[in-house]
């Protein structure tokens, strides 16, 4: 389960030293030694939510759901936006609703702290391809609807660092986007493919632009961290200008509704984007299976959606 980075000091240095030997220990898969050395640096640092949440991991790892449940609530309590990602593993725990494992800040300091190497690892790591199907998709959704390949105001929800502008470079009129990540942020304007780039939470993103005002909405591995996503089919159907299209990826499972991943990823049913689609008033163009990454490499299945309004 991925986690934002955790190494913050204690301004104490004998809890600062107890804690990298705890985090060395859990990466070697040691969880006692973890767990001893985590309750270590609480005993010098009892607000030190990193330590909590490393004393939970390891507990939850040995079978001790009690303490960790206890240990995961008090990191919360310490850091409520809850960047260290805790909030997954009480829902792994069964402690929390699966909705509600995920949050913006969580999402910001992962990927604040994933920037530098982002491109990289998700090019030549997993494989990812996300916004070249996407853009393969749009072609094709075009073709369909005897439209040509070009696009007024686009909107890029989850922008990243860019990936999906540099596949849509020359296509659109103007492209804005929208990213909870600043480090990202940083990136992406180094592309100098954005008329404007901004920090914020992508529905509110949406919710404050005007309506019809788009021509071209995409989302390109972005609802993996969503749970629901009526909100987001509302507000970018109203965003979006006559015949305006909406396109992304999301990570697939067979059952309804959607599911928290041992990925720490949201997956979507086919039913429940098929039910979205026709509740917020959208056409669909293409609905495919594809798979946009690999994890450990194994093609991770998703779907590849195109709509119109």
């Amino acid at each position: 389960m991925p986690h934002a980075a955790t190494a913050r000091s204690t301004g104490d240095f004998h809890a600062d030293r107890r804690y990298e030997y705890a985090r060395a220990a859990f990466e070697e898969g040691d969880f006692e030694a973890a767990a001893d050395l985590a309750r270590q640096v609480l005993e010098l640092v009892p607000d030190f939510a990193p330590a909590q949440a490393m004393l939970g991991r390891a507990a939850a790892e040995l079978g001790s759901a009690e303490e960790a449940v206890n240990a995961l609530h008090r990191a919360l309590a310490l850091e409520p936006e809850d960047a260290l990602g805790v909030r997954l593993d009480l829902a792994r725990l069964g402690a929390l609703a699966p909705e509600d494992a995920i949050t913006d800040g969580y999402v910001r300091a992962l990927f604040d702290d994933y920037a530098p190497k982002f491109d990289r690892h998700l090019t030549r790591s997993l494989a990812y391809r996300g916004p070249a199907l996407i853009a393969d998709a749009l072609r094709r959704a075009c073709s369909r609807r005897l439209r040509e390949y070009r696009f007024g105001a686009s909107l890029d929800l989850g922008c990243g660092t860019g990936l999906m502008a540099q596949e849509l470079a020359g296509c659109c009129a103007s492209i804005e986007g929208v990213d909870l990540s600043p480090r990202m942020l940083e990136k992406a304007q180094k592309t100098k493919l954005y008329d404007a780039l901004h920090e914020g939470e992508l529905v509110a993103f949406l919710d404050g632009r005007r309506t019809g005002e788009a021509d071209l909405v995409v989302a390109a591995d972005v609802f993996v961290y969503m749970a629901a996503l009526d909100a987001v089919f509302r507000a970018a159907h109203r965003v979006l200008g006559r015949e305006g299209l909406f396109a992304f990826t999301v990570q697939a499972h067979e059952g309804d509704g959607y599911v928290l991943g041992p990925d720490a990823r949201y997956a979507h049913g086919e039913s429940y984007l098929w039910a979205l689609a026709d509740d917020a008033g959208f056409d669909v163009v293409i609905f495919e299976r594809v798979s946009t990454r690999e994890d450990r490499g194994v093609p991770v299945p998703g779907f590849l959606v195109v709509m119109q309004r």
